[in-house]
């Protein structure tokens, strides 16, 4: 019996798609042309990578529209380019643009909330307040609630500071139409902005309390890290179980989680990391990677809880950590 060789994963299928165009190049001569457009697409990749993230919530998704990015890159004619990372981000919106409007369609279908793919990130994403603060999970989420041109052009606009030209010709609309969609998507955001300013030590004070506390089931540790009104969503994606509509107010999350804890026949083990850029806890079960558990703080207290259980979404939580860049 032969067996089936393994589908290659993101990474393997965007190294293959760059061989095959040098390969291309070479067989015609062009191998200098290649070279330098492979040079100019690895130096941008974090960027370009961090774009279409941003934009689509996903990093799988992401990595096949830097695959497609690379393909369409490929084949330009350098010396036509006079800018060649805007060029790059432009390629990589408008594909992400066009997936983003394919997810739009899946995610009506989708079993309970639909989260974010958490990244483990790097410290360096962390020193960054203005990156850190564009991929927490909480901002994704308001992101998620524009349209598909808004969050490209808030992307663009409030996190890369892409000049209002530049973002006209990446997602085809007049430079006036881009100031209109930016004034907009940047009033939608900020009503929407996590209410209270929270260092990084505090963040991390406030999860090892709230690790300890669930830990040890003290239900009152519990609800003193916790504000009133903290949400709770759960991501299964229909494969694992989650909760499938948000549960609300602290008394509710408290008592749903310790529940959750007494009823596990499972060796549990809870791990500060950090994840999109914050601090947030990995859960194993047996050993296995099991849930991702990110958190939204307001005010020195705990308002958001986001816990992706969905194993497609956890992918490279199993891998080393992502370098994002602006």
């Amino acid at each position: 019996m032969h067996e089936t060789p393994p589908e290659p994963n993101e990474r393997e299928k965007l190294v293959t798609s760059e061989n095959n165009g040098r390969e291309q190049a070479e067989a015609t001569g062009d191998r200098g042309s290649v070279d330098a457009a492979t040079e100019d697409f690895v130096a941008h990749r974090n960027l370009l990578f961090t774009v279409a993230y941003e934009m689509l919530g996903s990093a799988a998704d992401a990595e096949d529209v830097l695959q497609e990015t690379w393909l369409k890159w490929a084949g330009v004619d350098l010396d036509t380019v006079r800018d060649r990372r805007a060029y790059l981000v432009r390629i990589t919106t408008r594909q992400a643009l066009n997936r983003l409007r394919t997810l739009g369609r899946r995610k009506e279908s989708y079993v309970g909330s639909w989260l974010p793919e958490p990244l483990l990130t790097t410290p360096d994403v962390a020193e960054d307040v203005e990156l850190a603060d564009s991929v927490s999970m909480a901002m994704m989420l308001v992101l998620e609630t524009l349209a598909p041109v808004e969050r490209a052009v808030f992307v663009l606009r409030e996190v890369f500071d892409l000049g209002y030209d530049e973002i006209a010709e990446a997602v085809e609309k007049s430079p006036a139409a881009v100031r209109q969609i930016a004034h907009r998507a940047r009033a939608h955001v900020a009503a929407r902005r996590p209410r209270g300013e929270v260092s990084a030590t505090e963040s991390r004070e406030a999860l090892a309390a709230f690790q300890r506390a669930v830990e040890t089931g003290d239900l009152q540790g519990l609800l003193d890290v916790l504000s009133p009104d903290v949400v709770l969503l759960g991501d299964g994606g229909g494969i694992k179980q989650a909760v499938l509509r948000p549960i609300v107010g602290a008394d509710k999350v408290a008592r749903l989680m310790l529940g959750g804890l007494v009823k596990l026949d499972m060796e549990m083990r809870m791990d500060p990391a950090q994840v999109n850029g914050h601090p947030a806890l990995v859960i194993r079960l047996d050993g296995e990677l099991d849930t991702v558990v990110a958190v939204r703080f307001d005010d020195g207290r705990i308002t958001g809880l986001y816990a992706v259980r969905n194993p497609e979404k956890l992918s490279y939580m199993r891998e080393e950590a992502t370098t994002l860049s602006r």
